[in-house]
């Protein structure tokens, strides 16, 4: 028989809650403040603890923190008033599975509670020693030896194992939708994924997708049911609908597991009241920040070795690829503002139009090669043109071709303030 703690200091709350409650199959235990509802669930462990925010010494909020810090897998569901909404939304920023307004329907209680208890059972089931997770296939996919891709491997190892909400969070093209993947892929490939990115679909397709008639939920939901749900870019969700999602994710959300991913700090978003707060705290519960391509560019050798062998050039086989010394350095200097997304593209492009299997500095793009290095053009508006093509020669290390590149793209860029001027 299922187990529910009840910590209120409220006798009147405790009979009442025992009298719904207990008819239904459940068994209940009570305590009057945080202190001896903590000291409860340590001694004999529940399935579900029902708590109110509103009690001293210690109040609801402390207690969760506790029960958590004690237990992380602890299920607890925080009743408030209408006045403390707003601690209560913030509650589960602190690990709540949810929360109840007091006065309270039954039937609005027994559905949190059998939602509570159905998210208990599906975590006890896929916990450490399953089998099925394939942690190894992250590590062989993260391509990488650097500290910030063993640390990102270590967390998402941490991460499979549950089914609790994960926030992907990163700049365009780290590699966002493929991790995302990867969480599903290495639990169970057989289980349903649902992709959908709220920057391309309609305000109609959210309304069938996600909500469905009366907030139910939508085709997606239905579709993700025993998998994964995965949100991308949902910063970019309307944010008159974030309120109807919140309640279709209160009534449907534990059936899958949810997987969110954003280009931008969704926590800011949230304080410039950009994003709905309650809708930041039910997908954040798990962040996962992932690291701009700049950041680790001690793995460029390594992704480099991956790049070719998914390149085509119809004179050699990807595997033949070399790149110079110079080219390497050339591509460990840039800042990579499209990451992972650019570096493939790029390595991509100039393979396939290379006629050599040996790849140097200048069969690279214009846009790699540092200009921070090149003087300024102030001594071609000058008129010094002789001295600035010296300049710009010996700031290409001598490459003519690549100084010839310059100084068409500067002489086009003073007639164009000529014009201007």
């Amino acid at each position: 028989m299922p187990s529910i703690l009840i910590v209120d200091d409220l006798l009147s709350i405790h009979e009442m809650l025992e009298a719904v409650i207990e008819p239904t199959g459940f068994s209940t235990a009570f305590a009057t403040d945080g202190e001896k509802g903590l000291a409860r669930y340590k001694a004999e462990k529940f399935d579900l603890v029902l708590v109110d925010i509103d009690m001293k010494p210690m109040d609801g909020i402390s207690l969760l923190e506790n029960l958590k810090r004690y237990d992380p897998s602890a299920v607890v569901v925080i009743m408030t008033a209408y006045a403390s909404t707003e601690s209560a939304i913030s509650a589960l920023k602190y690990g709540a599975f949810d929360y109840l307004q007091k006065p309270f329907k039954v039937d609005e209680l027994m559905k949190t509670l059998k939602r509570g208890l159905e998210f208990k059972e599906i975590s006890s089931q896929q916990g450490p020693s399953v089998p099925s997770v394939k942690t190894e296939d992250l590590e062989a996919r993260l391509i990488g030896n650097s500290r910030q891709i063993k640390q990102l491997i270590h967390r998402m190892k941490k991460l499979v194992q549950g089914c609790s909400p994960v926030l992907l969070q990163g700049e365009m093209g780290s590699g966002k939708r493929e991790i995302g993947e990867m969480l599903h892929s290495a639990r169970s490939e057989e289980a349903p994924l649902v992709k959908i990115d709220c920057a391309l679909s309609s305000e109609k397709g959210f309304r069938e997708g996600l909500l469905g008639e009366n907030g139910t939920g939508g085709t997606w939901i239905a579709e993700a049911e025993g998998g994964v749900l995965f949100l991308q870019n949902i910063h970019s969700l309307p944010l008159e609908i974030q309120p109807e999602l919140v309640s279709v994710l209160r009534n449907t959300g534990k059936g899958f597991r949810l997987i969110c991913s954003a280009d931008v700090d969704l926590e800011v978003l949230t304080e410039e009241h950009q994003f709905n707060e309650e809708l930041f705290y039910r997908v954040a519960g798990m962040p996962l920040v992932i690291p701009p391509l700049r950041e680790r560019l001690e793995d460029i050798p390594l992704l480099l070795k991956d790049a070719a062998s998914k390149a085509t050039n119809p004179l050699f086989e990807p595997n033949q690829v070399e790149f110079t010394e110079d080219a390497l350095q050339t591509l460990t200097s840039y800042y990579w503002p499209g990451n992972l997304a650019e570096f493939y593209q790029v390595i991509s492009k100039v393979i396939s139009s290379s006629d050599s299997r040996v790849i140097s500095s200048k069969q690279l793009p214009l846009k790699l090669h540092d200009l921070t290095t090149w003087p300024s053009l102030e001594a071609y508006l000058a008129g010094q043109e002789q001295e600035y093509t010296h300049l710009v020669l010996s700031a290409c290390k001598e490459d003519a071709d690549l100084a010839a590149q310059i100084l068409k793209c500067e002489r086009e860029r003073f007639e164009h303030l000529e014009v201007v001027s």
